[in-house]
């Protein structure tokens, strides 16, 4: 079979195409044809060494995939041969809090991804995709997604009516733009870019801030709500943009913290958090059981990613070198 493997310690140039032999699920487990996968912008961080401890030799990359099983291994109950699955993002985390135990069967990470021409998973580590959608998109779930579920739906608890801001147009926030509009809520996105601007009006932006013209964007959320502020802020930048979030969001409001575009570490407002009764929540993906709760509402709603390009398995260096390219909207995918 054909997969890539990082090969080097750090850098795109470490991704290395090659061949190994075709594997065979065991007990427990399911053999995937994989037919697409998708990017994060934590796959780039992995590749470059950048993320916590550098990958070991060999690892196989990429948190997101789609396919068809074409084999099950003794025992399987849960998927038969010929249904669309996608594997969870943490391999071991099936419901409940997030463990240090199941942050270790990462995907592309801690143990091997899915850019390969097949994987073998436990039958637990995979969910059924919605019908309607292609493996393209079905791919675009496992980390994007349902780390938007997870912040929006699960900790945020979104309703009718609330504000949420969502910065860029990234996987994440484009999800949490589509999830938060199902859930009726008013939606504020920023972007420096009108083109991708655009997008998220498409997608259902109620309104959108240009912070290239509008660098105070956390100012100009306060003068769009009246001086209220968000309900929720889902803050992909880190560092740099956190303080602007808890300008941004209401008293009493949360900061859904899941990005570190910006940088890992920096000052923290602690006054700030205090003074106004901020909530802010770390989120790191989501289960099992969130990613199969959010397919039944993709279903419902026939909701779908949106895909700013395609790749082929070839072009898979392409495909990551678009990701750091920041031109992107939404995901960006390698297809078989």
């Amino acid at each position: 079979m054909k997969q890539y493997e990082l090969q080097h310690r750090s850098g795109l140039d470490s991704l290395t195409r090659v061949e190994r032999a075709d594997p065979r699920p065991g007990p427990g487990q399911v053999l995937i044809a994989v037919k697409a996968c998708s990017l994060n912008f934590r796959d780039l961080l992995v590749a470059r060494g950048a993320y916590g401890a550098p990958p070991p030799l060999g690892r196989v990359p990429l948190s997101d995939g789609a396919g068809e099983v074409i084999e099950i291994g003794a025992g399987v109950t849960r998927v038969k041969v010929g249904e669309r699955v996608a594997g969870i993002f943490m391999q071991g985390w099936i419901a409940g809090d997030v463990t240090a135990e199941v942050a270790g069967t990462a995907l592309g990470g801690a143990v091997d991804g899915m850019l390969s021409q097949y994987v073998v998973l436990s039958e637990q580590g995979v969910v059924k995709v919605p019908a309607h959608l292609s493996y393209v998109e079905a791919a675009a779930l496992p980390c994007a997604a349902v780390t938007a579920w997870n912040a929006l739906v699960r900790h945020a608890r979104v309703k009718a009516g609330d504000v949420v801001v969502l910065q860029g147009t990234g996987g994440v926030s484009l999800f949490a733009l589509q999830f938060a509009r199902m859930h009726g809520a008013r939606c504020i996105i920023t972007s420096s870019s009108d083109e991708k601007l655009e997008i998220a009006r498409r997608m259902g932006a109620d309104e959108t801030i240009h912070y290239g013209r509008e660098p105070d964007w956390d100012r100009a959320v306060m003068a769009r709500t009246d001086g209220r502020g968000a309900d929720v802020v889902v803050e992909v930048g880190g560092a740099g943009t956190l303080e602007k979030s808890f300008n941004a969001v209401r008293p009493g409001g949360s900061v859904q913290l899941i990005g570190v575009l910006t940088g890992v570490a920096g000052p923290i407002p602690t006054a700030a958090i205090l003074r106004r009764s901020i909530t802010v929540q770390g989120i790191y993906v989501g289960s099992r059981e969130m990613f199969e709760e959010m397919n039944r509402a993709i279903e419902l709603h026939a909701m779908k990613p949106h895909i700013d390009r395609s790749f082929d398995f070839e072009q898979a260096r392409v495909a990551y070198e678009h990701l750091a390219g920041a031109s992107h909207a939404g995901k960006v995918a390698i297809t078989f």
